[in-house]
């Protein structure tokens, strides 16, 4: 098949975060398959020229603006996607819309739209219910209408699925689909040598935004080194709202050195980062899916999440603790159980990398994404 794929952000800090890495696992795997696959996508945050590459695959990238102050990526604009996708959808079997309530991915999807082009709808628990004040006017003219002719779509998890088919009406119903990653050739350094690090590093990495909640990790973390002496830990991701009140926080206490946040990494990196880490923890709320916990499970990381994350029960069911409320002393609860129990970080760290490797292979996404492409190609638009 010839298959499109459409994202709203590529950058060098990969800041889009989840939906983007998404897109690039689904570009590699699907070409791997023999398909003809382009990812196409707005750009911020390169020096010189936009690459042609992003993190090993094929991508065709136009500069995004910041059109609507202080909306974050919601108000991104990107002239150049919506034009390109005007002029070459056509020549596509399918288009897959990593979905968002933006102004870079909507105008995409009306431009398939226009051109009468198969295409299905990936939304990352990005469109939900939303009273901010943008939300009704741009669903009445975009997000409905583009939904009602969807010739497929997924959703992550069974509840989102719901909340979507009690938005959008018209829209088909939505397959559920978990995401997958990539096999990796990392190793968690605990899990390789079989032995607990003497130093074990605690890892946030994500972006440093409200919903990831990178200032209450910083203050579990405040708590958790008064009681490891010889505990690390790192705050990895690029700034979107939130550095600020990071640098605050470290101003106050960093743990005599101990707690620090290094910036963000490429996302060719990511891999070998996490795999450095002891423990991998995720204090998002409302987090849809997590798709930093499969990625720190798949190199054998255990993992922490909060109470309300959309896989908290594979975390739990793999060894990994999950935080009992949104508070810090729940959070630094969830930490502590796996710092000062070792030998329960190495059995949860295996079991972590058999649950991926058992359950979120890229090959089985693979082969499910073909089946929903043959079904919206089959559906010719709606």
């Amino acid at each position: 098949m010839r298959i499109l794929h459409v994202v709203t952000l590529v950058s060098p800090d990969g800041s889009f975060g989840g939906p983007l890495r998404v897109a690039v696992n689904h570009v590699r795997a699907l070409k791997e398959r023999g398909h003809t696959v382009d990812l196409v996508a707005g750009a911020r945050g390169f020096t010189g020229s936009l690459p042609h590459e992003y993190d090993g695959v094929p991508v065709t990238l136009y500069r995004a603006f910041q059109a609507v102050p202080g909306t974050g990526f919601a108000g991104l604009v990107s002239p150049g996607v919506t034009a390109h996708l005007l002029r070459h959808a056509g020549k596509y079997d399918v288009v897959h819309l990593h979905l968002a309530r933006d102004l870079v991915a909507l105008p995409a999807a009306l431009a398939v739209a226009v051109r009468d082009v198969p295409y299905v709808v990936h939304t990352h628990g990005m469109i939900d219910a939303s009273d901010r004040l943008l939300a009704r006017p741009l669903d009445a003219v975009a997000t409905k209408p583009v939904m009602a002719r969807a010739g497929g779509a997924i959703a992550l998890v069974e509840a989102e699925r719901q909340e979507l088919r009690r938005l959008f009406p018209r829209l088909v119903d939505p397959v559920v689909l978990a995401n997958g990653v990539p096999g990796s050739e990392q190793t968690a350094v605990e899990l390789c040598s079989g032995a607990p690090d003497p130093e074990p590093e605690v890892l946030f990495l994500a972006r440093v935004a409200a919903r990831k909640r990178p200032v209450e990790f910083i203050r579990a973390a405040q708590i958790l080194a008064r009681e490891f002496p010889t505990a690390r830990f790192s705050l990895v991701g690029p700034d979107e709202d939130r550095g600020d009140a990071v640098r605050a926080a470290l101003d106050e206490d960093d743990g005599r050195g101990r707690i620090r946040w290094e910036g963000a990494v490429s996302a060719d990196q990511a891999a070998a980062r996490m795999a450095r880490a002891a423990v991998y923890v995720l204090p998002a709320v409302d987090e849809p899916f997590g798709m930093t916990l499969i990625e720190a499970m798949a190199v054998g990381v255990p993992t922490v999440c909060n109470h309300d994350c959309g896989i908290a029960g594979i975390v739990s069911e793999t060894g990994g603790t999950v935080a009992a409320d949104d508070s810090v002393d729940a959070l630094a609860d969830a930490v502590r159980e796996l710092l000062q129990d070792p030998a329960r970080r190495l059995a949860a760290g295996q079991a972590g990398r058999d649950r991926v490797a058992r359950d979120f292979s890229m090959g089985a996404v693979a082969v499910r994404l073909e089946e929903i492409y043959a079904g919206a190609a089959g559906a010719g638009g709606r």
